[in-house]
């Protein structure tokens, strides 16, 4: 459709081009609408938000939501298939979070803002972290730590120190650690080597890069300490994970 198509022409041709163009993308809007579709129900923006904060179980999600086991497996299907939220296998356990994309943290700011906009009693609350502990963090203090979350899976085969960070950030670095921890369920060392220990699962199963460089790729200089640290995660070492026994 052009200009002269509409019920009334302002002479406004590139900005009427430019939305035209952009409304043409219908599988674009599509996408968007999937997502925001995985959403729509109150009980799957609860589940997806606590594990935006923490990794948990099945059972743990379900006491935390004082809901049925099914029920709540049956909200992590969508939430799964669609990408917001992954999965690991822990002997018989099986342990969800938040997918690690732009995407995901997106939605999760998105949700917090709108909460905060709509919920007028939001800010004369205390912030909670996943456990319902009161904390005094600020929302600075959060999103610089948010910051260093995104630094740090994008650097995940260098070693950096709290200590470099907190210089970086101008935090301490006991606050640095307590107020990661409130907002992604467990230390930093534990996360980001969860990240690097994930990674390096994929690369195993995906790629024909040896265990020398694997490790390499996500930290490790030496092939030795990588291989007892990925054994120490998975409970078999990165050869045996590799024949499909992982």
């Amino acid at each position: 459709m052009n200009h002269m198509e509409l019920p009334h022409y302002h002479g406004e041709d590139r900005k009427i081009g430019f939305i035209q163009e952009q409304l043409d993308h219908v599988d674009d809007f599509q996408m968007v609408a999937d997502v925001f579709k995985q959403l729509c129900d109150t009980t799957r923006v609860r589940i997806f938000w606590l594990l935006c904060h923490c990794e948990e179980c099945v059972l743990n999600i379900s006491a935390m939501l004082e809901m049925s086991s099914p029920a709540v497996s049956h909200h992590l299907r969508p939430l799964k298939n669609s990408g917001l939220i992954v999965s690991r296998r822990e002997g018989k356990e099986v342990y969800y979070r938040a997918a690690d994309t732009e995407e995901c943290r997106l939605l999760h700011q998105m949700i917090e803002q709108v909460m905060e906009i709509t919920c007028l009693n939001m800010e004369k609350r205390p912030a909670q972290d996943p456990s319902g502990l009161e904390t005094d963090y600020s929302s600075e203090q959060i999103e610089i730590v948010r910051a260093i979350h995104e630094q740090l899976t994008h650097n995940i085969g260098q070693r950096i120190t709290i200590e470099s960070l907190s210089k970086q950030y101008h935090m301490n670095p006991t606050t640095l650690k307590e107020v990661f921890k409130s907002v992604y369920g467990t230390s930093l060392a534990a996360h980001i080597k969860e990240h690097r220990m994930e990674l390096a699962a994929q690369l195993l199963r995906e790629t024909d890069l040896t265990i020398a460089q694997i490790g390499q790729r996500i930290g490790y200089k030496s092939q030795s300490r990588f291989s007892s640290a990925f054994k120490a995660y998975y409970e078999v070492l990165p050869t045996e994970y590799r024949k499909g026994r992982g």
